[in-house]
């Protein structure tokens, strides 16, 4: 399975034991690869050749006598499908030739092998991984967790809602299959079966709010702010001293230099809101208006046409009622964020918020790792990061502080993600070979 990201190209390579009623996963060769596919723009064979590295990971890892037997999928994610259809076209077409010409994998037998996948797939292919990996797929009686996928360029969240018998409004909305705001909520609903157990999942994919977009969105929030003021220097509250960076504006394509702000010596001490008048030295930084903008760009404001609503206007059944005491796993760029500061794989909200209070304060004298100091002086973007992931989280699908969230890259020694569960799809159809 070729996962083309939006960042990188990754290849997973299953081997499964399915003498049982349902597959057992036995092996994970996993291998990554950097930019990804819609870094090559319009230079398509390009793109295609630089998967020849993963391919051969394939090679090395599955026996010769199961070549041939052993299907190929390829699957772009939030790159291709912001990279527009023409340019995405091609380059999909030149890595269909490139596998069918260059390897001995068949392609897979789905409607199509070689593809811009679907956000809402994404997601629930997401969701059945991590379930699968937890054993909780297929088992009846088990609360089965929620996922959110925060990818480069976008963010997938896939859950399991439950309802009290009140019958609230979002109750109906979801649960009925007759009336009119139930037929617009039926494109948030993903229901299928897994071991004669049905499943009506609620989904959505976030396309233009993964992790590298919403920086995009930031920086230029703050450009396109002050771009009247006719300064060429603008400061962000977001990011340390030492940053700076050259952004055209979008109204005149002039050149803004964005530059970042002092240090806080008192970050974790409730912060008045401030604009931002691009002062340059002399705009003192902080996580609350970092948070300010990161909360600007989801448009929490924006109408809610079927209630309740995530962010952007977005049909979401309430979290905190819905969902209240299931497992909640936020995983891909969540994971890579948090990870270097050791908040370990379980953690509430507020910890997030602390955590950034911290790193916004742009004073490394407060961290005391030697690890984290290196990883914050090489990372200047830490303080975005995690402000738009905090209020991503909070003010976007409403989660409570306290809520309690799960982290991490493997589970069970497999890759979290969409992959394993597009590959036990296959696998249902009769994708596979026999050893």
């Amino acid at each position: 399975m070729l996962d083309a990201g939006s960042t990188g190209s990754r290849i997973h390579v299953y081997k499964f034991n399915y003498c049982k009623s349902r597959p057992e996963l036995e092996d994970e060769v996993f291998e990554q690869i950097k930019p990804g596919l819609s870094h090559f723009d319009s230079d398509a064979i390009g793109a295609a050749r630089s998967l020849d590295y993963l391919m051969e990971i394939a090679l090395l890892n599955v026996p010769p006598s199961l070549r041939t037997c052993t299907p190929v999928s390829v699957k772009a994610t939030a790159g291709l499908r912001l990279l527009g259809e023409e340019k995405s076209t091609q380059i999909l077409k030149e890595v269909r030739n490139r596998l069918v010409t260059k390897y001995p994998f068949p392609l897979a037998k789905e409607k199509d092998p070689v593809a811009v996948m679907e956000g809402r797939d994404e997601g629930v292919f997401a969701w059945i991984t991590v379930n699968y990996l937890l054993g909780v797929l297929g088992n009846n009686g088990t609360k089965s967790a929620g996922t959110f996928d925060l990818g480069g360029g976008s963010a997938q969240i896939v859950f399991e809602p439950s309802f009290d018998s009140n019958g609230d409004t979002s109750s109906n909305h979801f649960l009925s299959e007759s009336s009119a705001s139930s037929s617009q909520v039926n494109d948030f609903k993903h229901k299928f079966s897994y071991n004669k157990i049905d499943y009506k999942l609620y989904q959505h994919s976030y396309l233009g709010y993964g992790l590298m977009s919403a920086r995009e969105k930031m920086i230029k929030k703050i450009v396109e702010d002050h771009s009247e003021s006719g300064k060429s220097e603008v400061s962000h509250p977001c990011f340390p001293p030492a940053f700076n960076k050259i952004v055209k504006s979008h109204k005149d394509e002039s050149s803004i230099k964005v530059v970042g702000t002092k240090v806080n010596k008192s970050p974790l001490k409730s912060a008045p809101e401030v604009e931002v008048e691009g002062e340059g030295e002399g705009t003192t930084g902080s996580f609350e208006q970092c948070l300010s903008v990161a909360k600007s760009i989801l448009k929490t404001s924006d109408t809610c046409h079927i209630k309740p609503c995530s962010f952007s206007g977005v049909y979401q059944p309430d979290f905190s009622e819905t969902f209240e005491t299931n497992p909640f796993y936020i995983f891909s760029y969540f994971y890579d964020r948090t990870d270097p500061f050791k908040l370990g794989s379980e953690f509430k909200l507020k910890d997030i918020r602390n955590l950034a209070q911290k790193v916004c304060s742009h004073d490394t004298t407060l961290f005391t790792s030697p690890e984290e100091i290196k990883e914050l002086e090489s990372e200047k973007h830490y303080c975005l990061d995690l402000a738009y992931m905090y209020g991503l989280l909070k003010y976007g699908i409403n989660i409570d502080d306290n809520r309690a969230l799960k982290t991490t890259r493997k589970i069970n020694d497999a890759e979290t993600g969409w992959c394993l569960g597009a590959a036990l799809s296959l696998i249902s159809e009769g994708g596979y070979c026999s050893a």
